[in-house]
């Protein structure tokens, strides 16, 4: 009788692919929640949690990014400095500031917390306006089928 063995990727086994984002009009949460599975590998039947199976994600259009409703508004990242007082920043204003960190930070926060997660997210790249300089990694466009934000 033959036992049938689990399949355990090996690093450098699976070959990594290029996958390209528009997110324009896009709900963060939801775009998040797709790249960081892309990221992670967990769309490849051969996923291994302890080897980095994921894809790189290229995401273009980053200022185009939307909430539902008031969130853009009434959310807030905050965060401690150190000193007295306790720092605040709505997504609005950082969106204003500097439109990757929106993206780049909800991603974080949806994949593992350890190493190879900061291995994972090294192969997201952002970028605010419609282009990229990764022509010649041939991207391939990711299919989704999550809602678009309303404006």
């Amino acid at each position: 009788m033959a036992v049938q063995r689990t399949y355990m990727a090996k690093p450098g086994q699976i070959e990594k692919q290029w996958h390209v984002v528009d997110a324009s009009d896009e709900v963060l949460g939801r775009l998040a929640s797709d790249i960081a599975v892309v990221l992670m590998g967990k769309h490849r039947p051969e996923y291994t949690p302890h080897v980095d199976c994921g894809d790189f994600v290229i995401v273009t259009n980053a200022d185009k990014i939307g909430m539902t409703g008031n969130k853009m508004r009434d959310r807030h990242y905050t965060w401690y400095t150190g000193y007295p007082g306790l720092r605040l920043e709505s997504y609005q204003d950082r969106h204003d500031r500097k439109p990757e960190y929106l993206l780049y930070h909800a991603v974080r926060r949806m994949l593992p917390k350890n190493k190879l997660a900061r291995q994972m997210l090294s192969k997201l790249k952002i970028y605010a306006g419609p282009e990229h300089p990764h022509t010649a990694q041939q991207p391939v466009e990711l299919v989704r089928t999550s809602k678009k934000a309303s404006a």
